[in-house]
C-alpha cells in the first residue's frame, strides 16, 4: 500500500529535492520556459503553483512565504510584478507541461515546463482565430430581414405624418 507518499522523491535527498525545485522553479519564473524530464517537471508543478497563486496577494507575508520556497529576491520580484498580474483573473493551472523527444543519452522522457500566459505561440493563435462558416443559414437570413423591417416602417411613419398634414 503506498499511504502517504504523494510527494515523488526523484531519487534524491530531502535537502536535495528542496534544493533543485527551488532552483528549478527560479529558472521558470525568470525565463518563463524550462526544458527538464517528465517527472521533474510534474514535481516542479505543484511546487511552483502554489507560490503563483500566493503572489495573486502581494503583502509582505506573502511575499516572504515565497521567498522562503524561491530563495532569490530577483525571481520574487518578476513573480509579484509581472506573472502575478498576468495571471490575475486566472483560477488555477498556471503551468503547461508539454512532452518531447526521449533524451538520446539515457532515453530518459523529456518535457518542456512553461508559463501558460507567456507563450505567444498560443495566444496568437487564438486570438486571430475567427469563425469562417456557420452551422445554420438562417441566423444571416434573420439578421438581413429584421434591417430591412424598420426602414419600412419608417417609411410609413412619414408618409402617414404627411398624410396627416
Amino acid at each position: 500500500m503506498r499511504h502517504g507518499k504523494k510527494v515523488n522523491h526523484l531519487g534524491r535527498t530531502d535537502s536535495h529535492r528542496k534544493a533543485m525545485l527551488a532552483n528549478m522553479a527560479t529558472s521558470l519564473v525568470k525565463h518563463k520556459r524550462i526544458t527538464t524530464t517528465l517527472a521533474k517537471a510534474k514535481a516542479l508543478r505543484k511546487y511552483v503553483e502554489p507560490l503563483i497563486t500566493k503572489s495573486k496577494n502581494d503583502t509582505t507575508h506573502s511575499r516572504r512565504t515565497v521567498f522562503a520556497y524561491l530563495k532569490d529576491k530577483e525571481a520574487v520580484t518578476i513573480l509579484f510584478r509581472e506573472i502575478s498580474e498576468k495571471v490575475a483573473n486566472r483560477p488555477g493551472g498556471y503551468t503547461r507541461i508539454i512532452k518531447m523527444e526521449n533524451r538520446l543519452g539515457d532515453n530518459a522522457e523529456m518535457a518542456f515546463i512553461e508559463l501558460v500566459d507567456y507563450n505567444e505561440i498560443y495566444g496568437a493563435k487564438a486570438a486571430t482565430e475567427k469563425k469562417a462558416t456557420r452551422r445554420r443559414g438562417t441566423s444571416k437570413k434573420k439578421a438581413d430581414t429584421t434591417e430591412e423591417a424598420p426602414a419600412e416602417t419608417d417609411v410609413t411613419a412619414s408618409t402617414e405624418e404627411e398624410n396627416k398634414d
